[in-house]
């Protein structure tokens, strides 16, 4: 029984090795929109209709429940998707949730009012697309009272590791940080609101200084997924696990195996 997973390109590969060693039983299938990645220079109708397309073909491959494991994605498309769009036998997730969980140490289901929390300067490293949604301080603002926020968005850092040139991802990473610390010099914690992003943890972690705790989505995406599915057994679907690409299948398989430095085999969707 499959869940799908979907990215705009090979970003969203982070969130299935996680989910997939938490949930080894559980079949996803996955789906890059590698014709038309990146996302997060597009503008806000553009990535909207790009991912109702794409959800509606991994419900057309018997999945249920869809997880977008692409943050422009979430911040620009998921709530229009699900106040008009989702089938009611449907559901589809974002991968903002985890992270303000974790941040704010209270369950999204919890609706009391919003309380000070121990971070209070929080630097978010993102793609153009989310920044501007400005999406994540809005749901934050939800949860949390006296909270800094400071956004950072961070051009090129994914075509370069889509294009596997890490050497150029990691420049454009602390060019970035530079950036940010001359906004906010001293973040508390980092956000890194991209899937592409946990690839260059180190690199954040190591320009950004050992002091700042760096939240990657991943692992907290994970758990999150583990705990809804546990809640929610119907939404697991009926479809077989599968890699599939709007791309050429070929070249995304060869980025996807030196992504993840593991052999990947992606059919055309």
């Amino acid at each position: 029984m499959a869940v799908g997973i979907f990215d705009s390109g090979l970003g969203g590969l982070t969130i299935w090795e996680a989910v997939q060693k938490r949930l080894p039983d559980q079949e996803f299938v996955y789906l890059a929109d590698s014709a038309n990645a990146p996302y997060g220079v597009r503008n806000a109708d553009d990535i909207y209709d790009l991912t109702v397309a794409a959800t509606q073909r991994l419900f057309d491959a018997g999945c249920d429940l869809v997880v977008l494991a692409c943050n422009t994605a979430s911040a620009a498309a998921l709530r229009r998707m699900q106040e008009g769009w989702v089938p009611q036998d449907k559901r589809v997730l974002g991968v903002f949730v985890p992270l303000i969980e974790a941040l704010t140490e209270r369950q999204w289901g919890d609706n009391s009012p919003p309380r000070e929390v121990a971070v209070q300067h929080v630097a978010l490293f993102a793609t153009p697309a989310t920044v501007a949604t400005r999406a994540f301080q809005r749901e934050l603002a939800f949860r949390a009272i006296g909270v800094d926020v400071e956004a950072q968005a961070c051009g090129g850092v994914v075509d370069a590791i889509e294009d596997g040139d890490m050497i150029l991802a990691e420049a454009m990473v602390r060019s970035h940080v530079d950036a940010l610390k001359r906004k906010m010099p001293h973040p508390q914690a980092a956000i890194l609101g991209c899937t592409h992003y946990p690839l260059m943890k180190a690199t954040f972690q190591e320009a950004l200084g050992a002091d700042v705790t760096v939240f990657s989505q991943a692992d907290l995406v994970a758990e999150s997924l583990a705990d809804y599915l546990m809640r929610h057994p119907d939404k697991s679907g009926t479809g077989n696990g599968a890699f599939l690409t709007t791309g050429d299948p070929k070249r995304v398989s060869t980025r996807a195996t030196q992504f993840l430095r593991r052999e990947m085999t992606f059919t055309a969707a």
